[in-house]
């Protein structure tokens, strides 16, 4: 693990104080070790962001931070000045509120705690007034009133309608059912019921993935007022820079810790294997490259002086050329070169051990091989011809979902699709796959020419209906076909580490399950590959490599993403949709 702090641009003068502490924090699922010796501090009035690769425990963290799972090894420290027992609230996966609760009552049940203590003050208030000398209802009262400042209670409907309008969710009807909702309206009413409940340490699992630009300002803005200590895991890169003030990487770093220290030129280290360095987050990401490298180089400098010194032990029996004898033939002098020879040679081999023992003892452990993502580029040559038109759109809608579209997409083609949330990306996409038909206009494919979808969500794609007990490789194996898995290996696109393909589908990490829900699309590359929103759930590197080998796909690309990172620095052809 790697923290790297950043100078915030964040102003945060009401923090609360106090803090939350990982101390020596390891887990392991079986026998598979996912997070070992992680230790920071996240302060009040801070925003920590967890990055790393798919599968490298950010979840997992953030549960047994939220107390939801118990850690192996270490512990969790919460302290917040005043408070004797402060509150955790996770954003995750799972919805906080039921499916059979309204959006109104969810929205109750989240700020419910803040409600109890407005009426608990006016209680107490009676009480003060019925018995203002009474010491007793002063003190309750006066606690009262702290906590009541603190969650600001006077505010609370204020707080709803805000939060309700600027995550995009005031059109919900407070009456409807949260299992009528879609999937990216109840994410965001999650994390308006997180924000809301406004609990003593804030945890958010990937909290802008159903957001567009207009929510994650909003959201932004949220943190930048925050009180408390907040912890985050995120792919989001744009969020990252804008929202953090320090980063914890969670990817295996060189340890043991003086050996960190010294990679990083006098870094301070916080614990086993953690960094400290300032910059923001476009800086880590060359310094973790710079870091990455030095790792390597000190790695192979230091097997070379190993083999050099076990070499040495080897052969260090004498001094001088073997067989040489001493200029003398006299008794004398034969003893005193015998002896002189023995001493030295001792030294030679005492001084060689000691230095063997200490560098195998402190010595960096071996870098494991990045994941590279080599599977944009099947190898083959493309079955439609540069600038063949392959799709066209006129006047395509999907009634409530989809405003009127038109468009053509030819090979060799890179669109990308962006809207406001509810706009349609998602619908425009399916409709492109021939998963759903449109209400009204047409939509054309030209013969022969195949179409694949990476969904948005994993129980809407390829790999849905899924068994938890089946293996990432069988999986793989059964989409794609005993002989093209064997022609075309899941580990051969640099998606998955050789230990992960034998992990249960049901202990993948989201990321993990996207992955492999690429991978079985690339196994025979499609004509149009349509990818929505393939910046969630995956790795910053990973987004990366698979934004750089676009332009390499020998057919048409067609992304929908509300991803700002990915956004600006696109150079193919934009399609802007929305309601009208």
């Amino acid at each position: 693990m790697s923290v790297f702090t950043t100078p915030s641009s964040i102003s945060n003068a009401r923090a609360l104080g106090g803090h939350l502490r990982l101390d020596g924090v390891s887990h392991s699922f079986g026998d598979r070790r996912v997070l070992t010796d992680v230790s920071f501090t996240a302060s009040a009035g801070s925003c920590v962001g967890l990055v790393g690769e798919n599968g490298s425990g950010k979840s997992t963290l953030l549960k047994i931070a939220a107390g939801a799972l118990d850690p192996d090894a270490g512990d969790v420290r919460v302290s917040i000045p005043g408070i004797e027992r402060p509150r955790r609230g996770l954003l995750h996966q799972a919805p906080p509120f039921g499916p059979r609760q309204t959006v109104g009552q969810a929205l109750d049940e989240a700020v419910e705690p803040q409600r109890a203590v407005a009426a608990r003050l006016e209680t107490l208030a009676a009480r003060l007034a019925d018995a203002p000398e009474d010491p007793d209802p002063a003190r309750a009262y006066s606690a009262a009133l702290d906590e009541a400042e603190r969650l600001d209670v006077w505010s609370l409907e204020a707080r709803v309608e805000s939060m309700m309008s600027g995550l995009g969710l005031s059109a919900l009807p407070r009456g409807r059912l949260t299992s009528e909702l879609s999937g990216g309206q109840r994410a965001r009413l999650s994390l308006a019921w997180v924000l809301l409940s406004m609990p003593d340490v804030l945890l958010l699992d990937e909290p802008t993935n159903h957001l567009d630009d207009n929510a994650t300002a909003h959201l932004v803005e949220v943190l930048r007022g925050w009180r408390s200590p907040v912890l985050t895991a995120s792919h989001d890169r744009a969020f990252l820079e804008e929202a953090v003030t320090s980063l914890v990487d969670l990817e295996p770093t060189p340890l043991a810790h003086s050996a960190v220290e010294s990679l990083l030129q006098g870094g301070a280290g916080t614990g086993i294997g953690t960094i400290h360095f300032t910059g923001r987050f476009s800086d880590y990401l060359g310094e973790r490259a710079r870091v990455r490298e030095q790792w390597e180089r000190q790695y192979r400098a230091e097997q070379e002086e190993l083999g050099l010194l076990r070499e040495k032990l080897r052969t260090s029996h004498t001094v001088g050329h073997p067989g040489a004898g001493p200029r003398t033939e006299a008794r004398g002098a034969v003893k005193f070169y015998s002896d002189r020879n023995a001493t030295v040679v001792s030294r030679r081999v005492r001084d060689a051990r000691s230095r063997l023992l200490e560098l195998e003892a402190e010595q960096v452990r071996k870098p494991p091989r990045p994941l590279r993502f080599e599977g944009l580029d099947p190898g083959g040559a493309a079955r439609h011809g540069e600038g063949e038109l392959l799709a066209a759109m006129q006047d395509v809608e999907e009634a409530q979902r989809l405003q009127p579209v038109s468009a053509e997409i030819r090979s060799g083609e890179r669109w990308l699709v962006t809207g406001a949330n509810g706009a349609g990306k998602s619908t425009l996409l399916s409709l492109i796959a021939g998963l759903r038909a449109p209400s009204s206009g047409s939509l054309w494919l030209g013969p022969g020419v195949t179409v694949s979808l990476l969904a948005q969500e994993t129980e809407l794609g390829v790999l849905s209906g899924a068994m938890p007990h089946q293996t990432a490789r069988e999986l793989y194996a059964k989409h794609v076909g005993a002989e093209r898995a064997e022609q075309k290996p899941l580990a051969g696109y640099g998606l998955f580490r050789a230990r992960d393909e034998d992990l249960p589908f049901g202990s993948l990490s989201l990321g993990q399950q996207r992955r492999l829900e690429l991978a079985v699309l690339l196994a025979d590359p499609p004509d149009i590959l349509l990818l929505d929103e393939p910046t969630n759930h995956l790795s910053l590197t990973l987004v990366t490599e698979i934004e750089q080998a676009l332009p390499s796909y020998p057919g048409a690309v067609v992304v929908a993403s509300h991803d700002r990172w990915l956004r600006k620095q696109w150079a193919g052809r934009h399609l802007e949709i929305g309601r009208s």
